[in-house]
């Protein structure tokens, strides 16, 4: 049985994805964008731990990837990506702020308004990656 973290960071974003492409227009601009974080980068990960939170973000890094090149066939114009927010003011975080630099601390809304930022700049070229609040790529 899969566990929470499993749930709700890889299954249910491939449950949404199953019920939303086949609605979305095969010609234009799409986006089809899920939440991800950096610690599921298999090559940025310099410290381990939080093994099923991050094995469950490497599977959803790996589901936007295979996504991204099946949709593309379909829809060229369509960008399936992860999102990054960085690290944001909630209670999962909580026990890891003290070593988080004040200016890269941020608030619910501020997070969201920056990924909002970044799925306007995104193209059809991000398609496959994870995408930091800062619009850089996150290493697969």
């Amino acid at each position: 049985m899969a566990t929470i973290t499993s749930r709700t960071n890889a299954v249910g974003p491939a449950i949404v994805a199953k019920h939303m492409l086949p609605r979305l227009t095969l010609s234009g601009r799409n986006v089809f964008a899920v939440l991800s974080a950096r610690v599921g980068s298999i090559g940025d990960n310099r410290s381990g731990g939080w093994h099923s939170y991050r094995a469950s973000k490497a599977a959803l890094n790996m589901f936007v990837r295979n996504l991204a090149i099946e949709t593309a066939h379909r829809s060229p114009q369509t960008i399936c990506v992860g999102l990054h927010p960085g690290t944001v003011d909630t209670e999962l975080s909580r026990p890891f702020q003290r070593s988080v630099p004040e200016n890269r601390l941020f608030t619910p809304m501020a997070a969201a308004s920056r990924l909002l930022m970044v799925i306007d700049g995104l193209t059809p070229s991000d398609t496959g990656n994870v995408v930091a609040w800062d619009g850089n790529t996150v290493v697969p």
